[in-house]
């Protein structure tokens, strides 16, 4: 009999319980601030910058992130003859790898300009690009610097490859196009 009781009692309780509940109403919500939190408008104006809006104008001079260093030659055809009579590579020889520059103009130039330099790359081959020079043609005189302002711009039909490649490696790169230039005439 007390079993009974006690069970008779609970479920009353629990009936109750549910019978109470109401699906149309939310329930309380003990720190609102969690759930609903305050929005602040990003363009607002503010007491703490002069100009009295808090999103600022970089400052001038300043480089974004994971962007490029500025280029002082421009792009133009006055701005690659200038590089190209003028501009050195800054690497020495202990700075030079021929190893890393290899794997990097295997990355990004060899599909066209050939693994030799030879301007038979595996696009060129399958007649998908077509007029490549090869680095040892004579009526193509090509320099350090005219080399690094073809990788930094692009010319022709080629892109530059300034996001690609940092400016060691596109001096590496130069070294090693260079270097292949050199096995080429020889």
């Amino acid at each position: 009999m007390k079993a009974i009781l006690k069970i008779s009692v609970v479920l009353i309780l629990l009936v109750s319980f549910v019978s109470c509940q109401k699906n149309s109403r939310p329930n309380y919500q003990y720190m609102p601030d969690m759930y609903e939190s305050v929005g602040y408008e990003a363009y607002q104006e503010s007491d703490a910058f002069a100009s009295g809006v808090e999103a600022q104008i970089p400052a001038e001079g300043t480089i974004p992130r994971n962007q490029p260093l500025p280029f002082e030659i421009k792009n133009t055809m006055e701005g690659y003859e200038y590089a190209k009579t003028t501009l050195n590579n800054p690497l020495d020889s202990k700075q030079v790898n021929f190893t890393e520059g290899k794997i990097l103009y295997d990355i990004y130039c060899g599909i066209c300009h050939g693994t030799k330099g030879d301007g038979q790359g595996k696009l060129v081959q399958r007649e998908k690009i077509l007029g490549v020079p090869g680095y040892d043609d004579a009526g193509r005189a090509i320099t350090a610097g005219s080399i690094y302002h073809v990788i930094y711009y692009g010319k022709n039909t080629m892109g530059s490859y300034v996001n690609q490649l940092n400016e060691t490696e596109r001096w590496q790169v130069v070294a090693y196009v260079e270097k292949l230039k050199t096995d080429l005439e020889k």
